[in-house]
């Protein structure tokens, strides 16, 4: 059984789910997804919920159906989701993230060095009051 978190819809929680699915290549443009009833039983969750998900990436054009055959990826979903991420990131997260920066007294170097060492593979930065 697939633990939900209590903040969000379960049912947005898997169409987000799908859609890290979908960036990480695990499903493919024009690629089947599983069906209602196959992730329903998966996820130990009722088929309606399923079915609320998938609405809304279907409504979203990240998926679309072929009568009799089931829910696929479309050719634009990647990219659908990259904007949509990004927007949210830019409009939501950041300027949390700015403020919590300010109020720590975390400076954009200090991140700056955090990035670099990140991307570089070694790892976590450590405390920023060692630099």
């Amino acid at each position: 059984m697939t633990d939900f978190r209590q903040d969000k819809a379960i049912y947005l929680q898997m169409a987000d789910s799908l859609c890290d699915d979908i960036l990480s290549g695990r499903y493919v443009p024009d690629g089947r997804i599983p069906s209602v009833r196959e992730l329903s039983e998966q996820l130990e969750v009722n088929t309606n919920t399923v079915v609320r998900a998938y609405d809304i990436l279907t409504r979203r054009g990240i998926v679309y159906t072929r009568r009799g055959m089931g829910y696929f990826v479309s050719g634009e979903a990647r990219g659908i989701i990259l904007a949509e991420r990004r927007r949210e990131f830019m409009e939501e997260r950041l300027p949390e993230l700015f403020r919590q920066m300010r109020l720590l007294g975390i400076s954009f170097e200090t991140v700056q060095e955090c990035w670099k060492t990140s991307v570089g593979g070694n790892g976590f930065c450590g405390d920023p009051r060692q630099k």
